[in-house]
């Protein structure tokens, strides 16, 4: 029963660093990423297609970005989707492919960004600690319904604590890595 527990917090834990790492790599930086466009959907025969189903991706340099419908029919719906999306980009299409030019970020811009992947930081990191509680709520219920031993309970609640704080410090790396990928010039 223990186990099970600690196996399961560890499991939501893993997935909350990996929707960090999602949420972070959307943030726009001064360079061309794929990545920015996970969440763009495509209105694409009167559904919403993510954009990555419907076109390859490809940065031939540093602040530009390719996009290569694979139905030519669906370009100018991929082109309305990337304008409206939160994203900030302005395609240009040569009817063959969508061109992205990333503008420069300026120092004001940059300092909000880094603003956002802080408060997306402090969710996972909020989100881990919520797992935590309630592994340690079940673990509590587990020693006093008797399944447990005391020993036991306790031994538990110092492995999902040093489960949790490793969690966390990586979150914490991952956080300070964008950063420093956001403010470099």
């Amino acid at each position: 029963m223990i186990e099970d527990t600690l196996l399961e917090a560890e499991e939501k834990m893993d997935k909350a660093i990996e929707v960090a790492k999602e949420e972070f790599s959307a943030v726009r930086t001064g360079r061309a990423n794929p990545a920015m466009f996970h969440k763009v959907m495509v209105e694409y025969y009167g559904s919403p297609t993510p954009l990555q189903q419907l076109a390859a991706f490809s940065v031939p340099e540093a602040r530009t970005l390719l996009i290569t419908p694979f139905d030519k029919t669906a370009m100018h719906d991929i082109e309305r989707a990337l304008s409206s999306s939160e994203v900030g980009a302005n395609p240009s299409n040569d009817g063959n492919v969508i061109r992205i030019i990333m503008p420069e970020l300026t120092q004001e811009r940059r300092k909000e960004y880094v603003k956002l992947v802080r408060t997306k930081g402090e969710d996972a990191k909020i989100s881990v600690r919520n797992i935590r509680r309630k592994a340690k709520e079940q673990l509590d219920k587990s020693v006093k319904d008797g399944d447990a031993g005391e020993d036991e309970g306790s031994r538990a609640e110092k492995e999902l604590d040093a489960m949790t704080k490793s969690h966390v410090d990586n979150i914490d790396e991952l956080l300070k890595r964008k950063e420093v990928e956001l403010l470099e010039v």
